[in-house]
């Protein structure tokens, strides 16, 4: 399984970025899939998954400015980031759990200057 990430870059606060993600296998067979992002000097963190039945999961700190989706036929998913601030600075991450193994591509910069 692989995973390639972009549309990572450098916004100002407030603004907004939309990360894809392509899947080597189809996304529908996935147990979970979503993203992960570490900033400087920080721990890797959950940032938005959803499930194979299409349930979804956010972080606190994004609920409400990100979106999460996935689109089934072409095996993409997405991350759509609104309302920016700097501390979303980070390296993005697309990971998926396929038959109970994770699976993660190369990270995304996104930047967001105050």
């Amino acid at each position: 399984v692989q995973l390639q990430a972009s549309g990572g870059g450098l916004v100002q606060a407030g603004g907004s970025l939309r990360l894809s993600c392509a899947v080597s296998v189809s996304t529908s067979r996935r147990n979970a899939i979503g993203w992960y992002r570490q900033a400087p000097g920080k721990q890797r963190e959950l940032v938005a998954s959803i499930g194979v039945g299409g349930s979804t999961n956010y972080a606190d700190s994004v609920k409400g400015r990100f979106a999460i989706s996935v689109d089934n036929f072409k095996n993409w998913v997405y991350l759509q980031m609104d309302s920016l601030k700097p501390e979303d600075t980070a390296v993005y991450y697309c990971y998926a759990i396929f038959a109970g193994l994770s699976y993660w591509g190369r990270g995304t910069l996104v930047t967001v200057s105050s």
